[in-house]
């Protein structure tokens, strides 16, 4: 039995979908305007982990996922910059070859990660047409007004707006900052815009689209209520994201969703990721205190290093990263690498007292699966899996950890020692001559926290 946190209700549930034995899941995917972080690949290993843990229950899985290549500005209050433009603008390229550049460097990071494509697609700016048709329909049943700067949605009109953050509105914050240009003519800051249309702050606005309201592009919100229903329906199963979705994102998509089809529920199951922090602030561009795949690469580590050190942690509970966590997470996938080359291929091939030693592989398996289905427990399977005894149950397993341990030779061949390494060796052996032993000593532990071993021979 498959159980799952579920943000709507607030408590672990039995997890049951809508039809029986197949899945309909929707991520929110990425703003291709800047590369992808840590913080990011941690979203979206969740993501792949979730997909393969309902796999390995055998539900047949349909998963949609969006590109938000246009609408996104820089606060949730529809205020500030077009995050498109600003990346632009950065790096002196067009709009629509900063989304190219970033949507392919986003899959190749997903692809190194072994993150499972999704079934399913969807960009922003492909599905215009879908956005319109339901801007107008909730327009046609009252729950927009329009002002000289954008279509919104009234929140007022929707009662249930807080169902999903258990927060009153008059206890958010609306995030407008000072000196930021708002829409003067907007009722409420909790308005969400659906539509903004190319007249004042974005009257060169160069993403546009023709519409009922005169040349806009669609706001943030709308596209993913538009393109999920498009893909899996008016109602579906599940739909993932960050933390940072539970109070706008979100509730925006669930009032606009249901709003339209005459309040039928929207998703069954919400299921969002903590944050990935650095020193106890959350990872962020804002903050510049991230990482990127290149970084790890740079230091002698592996992409899959990173997913092994998803996998150390809950998707509930803040993980805090560091580059000696993530050496340590690199040791012992190379260390399960060749655990799993020593092993025997199955239980079959085993005789004598081999055999009697493994006999209890059902129960470990049995083990791993509770894990899995324990609200995605994957710490406790991860642990599990090192009980393995042969190499086709640890396969298996490996079904859901995505560590591509069937690779043969990845991560046991000699990785090119990176050249802060090599100082710190030449440091340490300069020490070393000069007899400072317990300087040279300090260097060495820093070397084994970076995942190198040092010989002395």
């Amino acid at each position: 039995m498959m159980k799952l946190y579920n943000t709507l209700s607030r408590k672990i549930e039995e997890f049951k979908p809508i039809k029986s034995g197949e899945v309909g899941m929707y991520t929110c995917g990425p703003t291709v305007y800047w590369s992808t972080h840590i913080g990011h690949m941690s979203k979206y290993v969740g993501d792949d982990l979730l997909r393969r843990v309902l796999a390995f229950n055998n539900y047949k899985v349909r998963h949609v996922m969006n590109i938000t290549d246009v609408g996104h500005l820089t606060s949730d209050a529809d205020e500030g910059e077009d995050k498109m433009e600003k990346g632009a603008a950065r790096e002196n390229l067009s709009v629509w070859d900063i989304a190219k550049k970033y949507e392919k460097e986003f899959f190749d990071t997903m692809d190194r990660l072994n993150v499972l494509r999704p079934d399913i697609i969807c960009r922003a700016t492909e599905h215009i047409p879908e956005q319109v048709a339901l801007i107008e329909k909730l327009e046609s049943k009252g729950y927009t007004y329009q002002t000289d700067a954008a279509i919104y949605f009234d929140v007022s009109k929707f009662p249930d707006y807080e169902k999903l953050s258990g927060q009153k509105l008059e206890e958010k914050v609306a995030g407008t900052r000072e000196g930021v240009a708002t829409d003067s003519q907007k009722k409420s800051p909790y308005d969400f815009a659906l539509w903004m249309k190319c007249v004042g702050r974005f009257e060169k606005h160069i993403m546009r689209w023709n519409s009922p309201w005169g040349k806009g592009f669609p706001g943030w919100h709308v596209e993913c209520s538009a393109m999920s229903m498009k893909y899996l329906g008016e109602r579906f199963d599940i739909h993932t994201g960050g933390i940072d979705h539970i109070g706008v994102h979100h509730p925006a998509e669930i009032a606009q969703s249901e709003a339209a089809t005459g309040k039928k529920p929207f998703v069954k199951y919400w299921v969002h990721r903590v944050f990935i922090l650095v020193n106890g602030q959350k990872m962020s561009k804002s903050l510049n205190n991230f990482y990127e795949l290149k970084d790890v690469v740079d230091k002698g580590l592996e992409p899959l290093a990173v997913r092994y050190l998803f996998l150390t942690g809950h998707y509930r509970q803040a993980m805090n990263f560091t580059w000696e966590a993530l050496a340590g997470a690199q040791t012992a996938l190379d260390r399960l690498r060749k655990r799993f080359l020593t092993l025997p291929w199955s239980l079959q091939s085993l005789q004598g007292e081999a055999l009697q030693r493994a006999r209890g592989q059902a129960e470990i398996e049995q083990e791993f699966l509770e894990a899995t289905n324990d609200d995605l427990n994957m710490p406790k399977a991860l642990a599990v899996a090192w009980k393995a005894e042969d190499q086709e149950t640890l396969l298996k397993f490996d079904e859901v950890l995505g560590l591509k341990l069937a690779v043969s030779g990845e991560g046991l061949a000699v990785r090119e020692t990176p050249e802060e390494i090599r100082k710190l060796l030449e440091m340490r052996e300069k020490l070393r001559a000069e007899k400072k032993f317990s300087e040279a000593d300090k260097l060495r532990e820093e070397i084994i926290a970076r995942g190198f071993k040092v010989m002395d021979k």
